[in-house]
């Protein structure tokens, strides 16, 4: 298929401030744009990106997680070293509940299931993924069919991952053939066409907060 532009070449996001959905003196939640990067990358034009837009109005913060330039939504940020250490650990060790909301092409068979299916970098194409049984690393995702539109032939699904592979939810969703609209590095160009962007969105997360211990959750509707 051919790519609306070519990966991390022509860089162009969003403007402004990235949205604050809560606040203390532990953590931020924020609402990350889509075709923002969550991190800098490598070439000087890609520094921009949510934590560096975050540190301007607070210096202090760091990075936990991550969410793919092309998927909007959740992410928690950590306000001192001891909180990054604190989050990361629940992140690594799959304590963190993670909810993700895609328009997808097709009509899914079942109206709930399981995707388990190992992922590896693909390196001649980096950065895409690919299934690869072999060497591939465990990846695990349920899905549910939230609805079906049949004059667009796509379905609104609700997405869990259990693991945080790169483009797992992309490639998971490609391979049992439902890719997600607007994803230029998986999708058919009919499917990736269907949307200006890719239409994948982290709507809640779950987690322990790190002062007093209490499970928290907070959730984002999706604008699409």
């Amino acid at each position: 298929m051919i790519s609306r532009y070519t990966p991390m070449m022509l860089y162009q996001p969003p403007s402004g401030q990235p949205n604050i959905i809560f606040k203390d003196a532990s953590l931020l939640i924020v609402d990350k744009p889509a075709e923002l990067l969550s991190v800098p990358g490598r070439q000087a034009e890609h520094r921009d990106c949510l934590i560096t837009r975050l540190q301007q109005d607070y210096p202090e913060a760091l990075i936990i997680h991550r969410l793919d330039m092309s998927t909007s939504g959740l992410m928690v940020v950590a306000r001192s070293p001891d909180v990054q250490r604190y989050l990361s650990h629940q992140f690594e060790q799959r304590q963190v509940k993670k909810t993700y909301l895609a328009v997808v092409s097709g009509k899914l068979t079942l109206q709930a299931g399981e995707i388990d299916l190992p992922l590896i970098c693909d390196w001649p194409n980096r950065p895409k993924q690919m299934v690869d049984h072999v060497r591939g690393k465990p990846a695990h995702t349920c899905y549910w069919l939230l609805n079906y539109d049949i004059e667009t032939n796509t379905s609104r699904v609700e997405l869990k991952p259990t693991t945080g592979r790169t483009h797992q939810l992309r490639v998971h969703m490609q391979a049992i053939g439902h890719p997600i609209l607007g994803d230029d590095l998986y999708a058919d160009q009919e499917t990736c066409s269907k949307a200006e962007r890719l239409l994948l969105h982290a709507s809640a997360l779950q987690f322990t907060h790190p002062v007093g211990g209490e499970a928290v959750c907070f959730t984002l509707p999706a604008q699409f």
